[in-house]
């Protein structure tokens, strides 16, 4: 394990700065040559409920999964593409499949320049696709160290705050089953956006008077509709309000977030860093999610950003593995309100990274993301 002051020596004294670092290789660790090995796949993760939004229902997701070779040391990585985006599992393995050999010859240690080539190579509408690269890369990058992600980053574990557990749409009694079932939890999040949010919250209420917080997914398209809804909601104990209305619905979210008194968070509206400072005009703070970035490195920039922005920053993610998760996870001491809790959601998790413990996150303490892998 390599500690602090070797870290920074072999680094040349490059510091983890307000941008990312670039190049965080010694001299004495030459790369030994030869290309890297890159293997993906599909896999199904099933649901321990039926999920259900404004969007969709299902009872399982398809995730992208790649492994990076190189130099004995294997990187994971993972990919939910996003449908509200366009994006589809069979797309992006294809989409890497069509790209192996780039990213089998790309040095790792350049990653910052590597990296780019890739994210241009599979253009703009393969972010989940991207997002399984970045985060094998940088499993790769922490092993090769011999530290954790979050101490590549300068981080200290012991500031991941407590992240909430989701409740999906539902009926009331299953509703209040999901709502039992999380009672280890301290913070819950409610899917809302349908004609039946009065009765879900209700539900909720029946079994816990626990904070809750709030994603209506776009779910209303009147913004006195909204309005009410949302101040009803602060009355029943919700703390803040995620994409209350369609992302191209601007003024209307700004005359929303004008007539009420929580957070407003955008999602769906903040889709690259770039729009950041529009979006400051409308809400209080993004959703950043691995996915919708392209992995932990842009990930990592959207929060600073997001910071310098004077915003707050919820860190999301999709139905995913362990791998995605946890990957997030590492990021998680920077944010405000971390919502990762898509490996809770399935019976099938191929990994095993990230703990919660009474909803407070635990980050695995081995080199890279600290995944174990089950499957």
């Amino acid at each position: 394990m390599m500690n602090r002051r070797d870290l920074f020596k072999a680094a040349g004294a490059v510091g983890v700065g307000a941008a990312m670092p670039v190049a965080l290789y010694a001299a004495e660790t030459p790369a030994t040559g030869g290309n890297a090995v890159v293997k993906t796949e599909l896999k199904r993760l099933m649901l321990r409920h039926t999920w259900t939004t404004t969007m969709s229902s299902s009872a399982y997701r398809d995730t992208v999964h790649l492994q990076y070779q190189r130099e004995g040391i294997t990187g994971y990585g993972e990919g939910a593409p996003i449908v509200r985006y366009k994006e589809y599992p069979e797309q992006a393995k294809l989409a890497l499949d069509a790209i192996t050999g780039k990213i089998e010859s790309g040095d790792p240690r350049e990653f910052d320049k590597f990296l780019a080539e890739v994210r241009h190579a599979l253009g703009d509408h393969q972010h989940a696709a991207m997002a399984a690269v970045d985060i094998a890369v940088c499993d790769w990058l922490g092993k090769k160290l011999g530290i954790p992600l979050y101490q590549y980053f300068g981080l200290d574990p012991a500031d991941a705050p407590v992240t909430t557990f989701s409740i999906g749409i539902d009926t009331p009694e299953i509703t209040r089953q999901k709502t039992r079932e999380a009672e280890e939890f301290p913070i819950l999040k409610v899917k809302v956006g349908l004609q039946n949010d009065e009765e879900t919250i209700e539900a909720i209420r029946s079994v816990t008077k626990k904070p809750l917080r709030v994603d209506a997914n776009e779910g209303w398209t009147d913004k006195e509709e909204a309005i009410r809804k949302i101040n009803w909601l602060e009355a029943q104990g919700v703390e803040l309000i995620e994409q209350p209305m369609p992302a191209h619905m601007f003024e209307e979210t700004k005359y929303v977030r004008s007539k009420v008194h929580i957070p407003v968070i955008a999602d769906e509206a903040c889709t690259d860093a770039s729009l950041i400072p529009q979006l400051k005009e409308a809400y209080d703070g993004v959703n950043v999610k691995l996915d919708k970035s392209g992995g932990v490195m842009e990930a990592y920039r959207w929060i600073k950003f997001a910071r310098a922005m004077n915003m707050k920053v919820m860190l999301g993610c999709m139905v995913s593995s362990s791998c995605t998760v946890t990957a997030a996870a590492h990021l998680s001491p920077l944010v405000d309100y971390p919502d990762l809790d898509g490996n809770l959601l399935i019976s099938n998790d191929p990994y095993e990274g990230v703990k919660v413990r009474h909803g407070k996150l635990i980050l695995p303490s081995g080199p890279g993301l600290g995944l174990k892998v089950l499957a």
